[in-house]
C-alpha cells in the first residue's frame, strides 16, 4: 500500500497527491506513470507522474475527475492509501539535451509536463510552456510550470486568462513570428495532440506526443492500447506513451481511445446512484 501524504485542490474537478512510494521515486524518470488501484474493488488505471522527490521519498500525480475510478482516487485524503500504486512505468520521454523545446499542455497534461520542464532547464535547453484549459479556474500549476519556463504561454478558450482560444492557435502564433524552436512535446488530449501535429508539421518541427489517455492496463497484456506508429503496431504503455506526432495513424487512434465510453458512462451513473443513496 501507498500512503498519502497530502493532498490539494487544484481546481473543482482536478486533485494533486503527494504520495509516499520510496522505490518509485528512486527510479522515476520525466514522462514515465504509474499504476492505482484504491481498493480491491476498483480498476486499475495510468496516471502520468508529475513530479518526483528521490530524498524524501514521494511521488506526486495529478489526477482529473472525469469518472467513475478518478472520482474514487479523487475522494482520498492525506492519511489515505492507495491499495496499489505502481511503477514507473513506461519509456522516459526522449528529452533532446539542447535547443528551445515548446511543451504544450492542454487541461490535465500541464501536470505531466512539469518534470520535463525541470529536466530540460536542468540539461541546458529553453523551455517554453503552452499551457491550456477551458476557462482560467481550470488552469492547473501555473506557478510551478512557468517558474521552469524561460516563457510561459497560459491559453483559455473562453478568453477569461493569456491567450484567447486553443493552444494551437498560440503555437501557430509562435511558429510564424519565428521563435526558433527545436522540438515540439504534447500531453493531453488525444484531439489536442492530433492538432498539434498538423500545426507543426508544415514547418518539419520534430513533436513527440504522449499516447497515455489510451492506455488501460499499462503493461502491455490487455492489448487496448495498440496504435499504428508509421505503419507498424505498437502498444502506447510499454512501447511508449511517446512517440512521433508527424507517424502517428491519429484516425485509428481516435477511434480506439472511444472503445470503453459507453462502459464509462454507465458505471458512472451507477456509482453515482449508488453514492446518492
Amino acid at each position: 500500500m501507498a500512503r498519502i501524504v497530502t493532498e490539494r485542490e487544484l481546481t473543482p474537478i482536478t486533485k494533486l497527491f503527494v504520495v509516499e512510494a520510496p522505490l518509485i521515486a528512486r527510479n522515476a524518470q520525466p514522462g514515465q506513470f504509474v499504476m492505482i488501484r484504491v481498493n480491491e474493488y476498483g480498476e486499475r488505471v495510468p496516471v502520468t507522474i508529475t513530479d518526483f522527490d528521490r530524498r524524501e521519498g514521494t511521488i506526486t500525480i495529478v489526477v482529473q475527475n472525469v469518472g467513475k475510478t478518478t472520482a474514487m482516487i479523487c475522494a482520498q485524503r492525506a492519511g489515505d492509501s492507495f491499495l496499489d500504486f505502481v511503477g514507473p512505468l513506461g519509456r522516459p520521454a526522449p528529452l533532446p539535451d539542447e535547443g528551445h523545446v515548446a511543451l504544450i499542455g492542454g487541461g490535465f497534461g500541464a501536470g505531466a509536463i512539469y518534470t520535463i520542464a525541470r529536466e530540460l532547464r536542468h540539461r541546458g535547453a529553453r523551455v517554453s510552456a503552452i499551457v491550456g484549459a477551458q476557462t482560467r479556474d481550470l488552469l492547473i500549476l501555473q506557478d510551478e510550470v512557468s517558474s521552469l519556463s524561460d516563457a510561459y504561454f497560459p491559453c483559455t478558450d473562453d478568453g477569461s486568462f493569456g491567450y484567447c482560444g486553443f493552444v494551437t492557435g498560440q503555437l501557430q502564433e509562435l511558429l510564424a513570428a519565428g521563435v526558433g524552436f527545436t522540438a515540439c512535446f504534447s500531453i493531453g488530449p488525444v484531439a489536442m495532440m492530433r492538432a498539434v501535429a498538423e500545426t507543426t508539421r508544415p514547418y518539419g518541427l520534430k513533436t513527440i506526443s504522449s499516447l497515455d489517455p489510451i492506455m488501460v492496463d499499462g503493461t502491455g497484456m490487455c492489448g487496448a492500447c495498440r496504435v499504428t506508429i508509421d505503419g507498424q503496431l505498437r502498444f502506447a504503455c510499454v512501447d511508449g506513451p511517446f512517440f512521433d506526432a508527424h507517424k502517428v495513424d491519429f484516425a485509428e487512434l481516435v477511434v480506439r481511445s472511444k472503445t470503453y465510453v459507453d462502459e464509462q458512462e454507465t458505471a458512472a451513473r451507477l456509482a453515482g446512484a449508488a453514492w446518492a443513496r
